[in-house]
């Protein structure tokens, strides 16, 4: 019922306000209901009434979100945005925009797959990482919280089955690895459970016995609900849903797949590209990223040839730890010694500080090599550097300046945090585009050059490397997806043109699998602010300011990559016109 008071309340409102109002009131309406919804999200804010939910996973309900963001959708188009101010007419054009996409994307069905090895059902654990444990009753909400996973997990089982029923069914050699993680889930004491983990030294001032007592009522919630629903879900994953998982890795092989590839690339680039297009860009980038590591590779004068070098980089033990605790070391080294240097090219620096985490021991086999976690709305939670620490042996030093330059700052913290703190909307502050988000966090990686990195040639070679995995996404995520390539075919040409070691390699290869579309975004928004930021260059020339052009990139948070373009030319204009 929740679902629809709010449709009929903006109905109503349509005949009594202006468009403008009923617009303002739809974007908060809809912000709200998506919190009620959302109960884990909504815990990771700062908002605890829902904190023993979880969200809604049935059939049922992503059949009724349809209906829903089809009726929400079709109020947006019947609005009158001629009269709107311009602050009004961007909102709406961001809006219509997330419920177009919404819309198409959902007539897709991919909810009939469920399972992913980046995350689902079989890694839920790993939620405790974005909820609040602060006091005794958040321990007691998480129990309560547990107690209803199973029937979170038969209704994943529902939807996988009719996935089969469809022939909507993943790639089986990602299903292998969704496979490993469900064992872990089911074939365990509650003590060694993942979901453990999190009591086993409860952080709070409780005395010993309250202390076991929660862990009492841990050990038994998982004894008696958890590990009997991964048992429940393990079953079926064997029996039915791993063989009848699909021997190819394009999403073209699904129902209605080509079509759908097509229409994430445009969501995620927010261009109009076609994948061949993107594919051609992704050529035209190797090429001169390829030039370029030549020019490092006779910078230290190395005789072999460009493979003989690559595999230097990946065996020569002068570039890996051996151990763990000193390659988390080198990275909390790395990010402490770039955070000052954010004042040379920042107007505005986020108040919200970031800090450094392992990735858990449970995923880190099966993910890349870091990501960003974003602070908490109210406050109450950092943001977080996670770093893959698993095998230590295969995490290159020459990777560690770029990655932190990425995840960190000046990429998606200070991006990402300094968008929360914008006076915006709440779908602006805390949404966004990929284009943008991930365009300037690898746009980031060349400000290192200004910050002081990449001194080391090794480590300018592994700048280079960071730049030409992501143009070499271009080219094999369009090539598994839409030009039959195969997943031997996508490693090879990674091994073919970048330093990276087989073990990230095989672990990008597969999330582009499991993510069709995502990877295209990073390069193709760097490019776009690239060139913006060369524009400028050659239209202001000594008027040109690296702080402006940055302040201006990021004042409006994360923006298709049109209105982007627009807002720079804007600037320019001003910016030539009162300072002539």
């Amino acid at each position: 019922m929740k679902k629809y008071i709010f449709l009929t309340f903006v109905l109503i409102g349509c005949s009594q306000t202006d468009d403008a109002l009923t617009f303002n009131q739809i974007i908060d309406s809809e912000w709200q209901r998506g919190i009620d919804n959302n109960p884990i999200y909504a815990s990771s804010i700062g908002d605890l009434r829902f904190n023993q939910d979880w969200a809604d996973n049935s059939i049922d309900s992503y059949e009724l979100e349809k209906i829903h963001d089809q009726k929400i959708l079709d109020l947006i188009n019947a609005l009158d945005v001629e009269n709107f101010n311009n602050e009004d007419k961007l909102n709406y054009l961001l809006f219509l925009k997330q419920y177009q996409d919404q819309v198409t994307y959902q007539q897709f069905d991919l909810h009939l797959m469920p399972f992913s090895h980046r995350g689902g059902i079989q890694l839920e654990h790993e939620t405790v990482s974005i909820l609040p444990f602060r006091t005794q009753q958040h321990y007691l909400d998480w129990i309560e919280r547990l107690k209803k996973l199973p029937q979170q997990i038969d209704n994943v089982i529902v939807r996988a089955e009719l996935g089969i029923l469809k022939e909507m069914v993943p790639p089986k050699i990602l299903m292998t690895r969704v496979h490993g993680q469900l064992k872990l889930q089911a074939e365990t004491s509650p003590t060694d459970s993942p979901f453990y983990k999190i009591f086993r030294d409860i952080d709070l001032p409780l005395t010993d016995i309250e202390k076991k007592e929660l862990q009492t009522l841990a050990k038994n919630t998982i004894s008696d609900y958890v590990i009997p629903a991964y048992q429940k879900l393990l079953l079926f994953f064997e029996n039915s849903y791993l063989p009848a998982s699909r021997s190819t890795i394009g999403i073209s092989h699904i129902p209605n797949g080509k079509a759908y590839y097509e229409f994430a690339a445009k969501r995620f680039t927010t261009t109009n590209l076609t994948p061949l297009e993107i594919h051609n860009i992704g050529l035209a980038e190797v090429a001169r990223i390829r030039n370029e590591m030549q020019a490092v590779m006779d910078q230290v004068k190395w005789k072999g040839s460009f493979k003989e070098f690559l595999d230097d980089l990946r065996s020569n033990p002068k570039f890996y730890f051996d151990n763990p605790n000193d390659l988390f070391t080198e990275y909390l080294a790395t990010s402490k010694r770039i955070d000052p240097e954010l004042v040379h090219l920042f107007k505005k620096l986020p108040s919200m500080p970031y800090g450094l985490k392992p990735i858990p021991d449970e995923s880190a086999p099966d993910t890349t090599t870091a990501y960003y976690q974003r602070p908490a709305a109210d406050g109450s939670r950092a943001g977080y550097y996670y770093v893959n620490l698993y095998k230590p042996e295969v995490r290159p030093k020459y990777e560690i300046e770029v990655l932190s330059v990425h995840e960190a700052v000046p990429g998606h913290h200070l991006q990402i945090s300094l968008a929360m703190e914008l006076d915006l909307p709440n779908f602006r502050k805390y949404g966004g585009f990929t284009a943008f988000v991930e365009g300037w966090g690898l746009y980031s990686e060349s400000l290192g050059y200004d910050m002081g990195l990449y001194k080391d040639p090794y480590s300018k070679f592994g700048q280079l490397t960071y730049d030409m995995w992501r143009a070499i996404r271009l080219v094999v995520d369009t090539g598994m997806h839409y030009f039959d390539w195969s997943r031997q075919d996508a490693i090879n040409y990674f091994l073919e043109n970048s330093a990276k070691t087989k073990q990230d390699i095989i672990n990008e290869v597969d999330r582009y699998i499991n993510w069709p579309g995502q990877a295209l975004a990073y390069k193709i928004g760097q490019l776009k602010i690239l060139e913006l930021k060369n524009k400028s260059k050659d239209k202001l020339g000594d008027k040109f300011d690296i702080k402006d052009f940055h302040h201006e990139i990021l004042k409006n948070g994360a923006l298709p990559l049109q209105f982007v373009e627009q807002n720079i030319n804007e600037w320019i204009e001003i910016k030539l016109s009162t300072e002539s």
